[in-house]
C-alpha cells in the first residue's frame, strides 16, 4: 500500500463530504467565525486520537492478545457496515441522533470524524506494515487536511452542489467503502487459513 492509497482510504473512511450536512446542522446557530474555529478544533482532535491508534495500536492488541488476522477481519466488518449505513442511511442519520449545543469532541471530533472505522483501519495499518508508521502518519495526515479543507467550506458546498449531489457522491463512497471492507475481510481470512498449520 502506497502514501497516497492509505491517504485515500484513511480520506473515504473519515467521509468528509457525508459529514457536511450534519456540521451545517450542528453549527448553523454559531457565528461563522466560530464555526471555522470549531471545525478546526475538532479536526484536530480527530488527527491525535487516529495518530494514537496508529502508533500505539499495536501495544493495546499484544495487552489483549488479538492477532493482526482478527484486526484485520473484525475492520472489515465495521467498514463493511459504515459502508451499507452510508448507502442506505437510516432515518437518524449514519452515527444515530446528535445532541443538541456546540461540540465538544463528540460528535464532531469522535465518532463523525474519528470513528470506530477509522480507529481500526489506522490500527491495522500499524500492525499490518510494521516500521512504516511514518508513512502512516502522512497518508493520515493528508488525509485529515483534505477533511479540514471540505469542512470548512461546507456551507459554499452545499449551496453550490446541493443536498441531492451530497447525498450521491457519500453513497458512492459507501459502495467505495463496501469494496475495500471485502477486500479486507478476505485478505484477513486468507493470512488466518495460511498461517494454521
Amino acid at each position: 500500500m502506497t502514501i497516497i492509497s492509505a491517504a485515500l482510504l484513511l480520506f473515504l473512511i473519515l467521509d468528509p463530504l457525508g459529514n457536511v450536512p450534519v456540521v451545517l446542522g450542528l453549527l448553523r446557530p454559531l457565528p461563522p467565525e466560530r464555526q471555522r474555529k470549531i471545525i478546526i478544533r475538532e479536526v484536530f482532535i480527530a488527527f491525535v486520537v487516529l495518530m494514537i491508534f496508529l502508533w500505539f495500536g499495536k501495544y493495546a492488541l499484544d495487552v489483549m492478545h488479538l492477532e493482526q488476522q482478527s484486526v484485520a477481519i473484525a475492520g472489515g466488518i465495521v467498514l463493511f457496515l459504515i459502508g451499507i449505513r452510508m448507502i442506505f442511511p437510516p432515518p437518524e442519520g449514519i452515527m444515530g441522533e446528535l445532541p443538541d449545543g456546540e461540540p465538544f469532541i463528540v460528535p464532531l471530533a469522535v465518532p463523525m470524524i474519528a470513528g470506530p472505522s477509522g480507529m481500526a483501519t489506522v490500527m491495522l495499518m500499524g500492525t499490518q506494515y510494521p516500521g512504516r508508521e511514518w508513512d502512516w502518519s502522512l497518508a493520515l495526515l493528508i488525509a485529515v487536511v483534505a477533511t479540514a479543507v471540505i469542512l470548512l467550506s461546507s456551507t459554499m458546498l452545499y449551496k453550490f452542489l446541493g443536498p441531492r449531489v451530497l447525498i450521491a457522491v457519500e453513497r458512492l463512497m459507501g459502495m467505495l467503502l463496501v469494496a475495500i471492507s471485502v477486500q479486507m475481510f478476505l485478505d484477513g481470512i486468507k493470512t488466518y487459513v495460511g498461517s494454521v498449520p
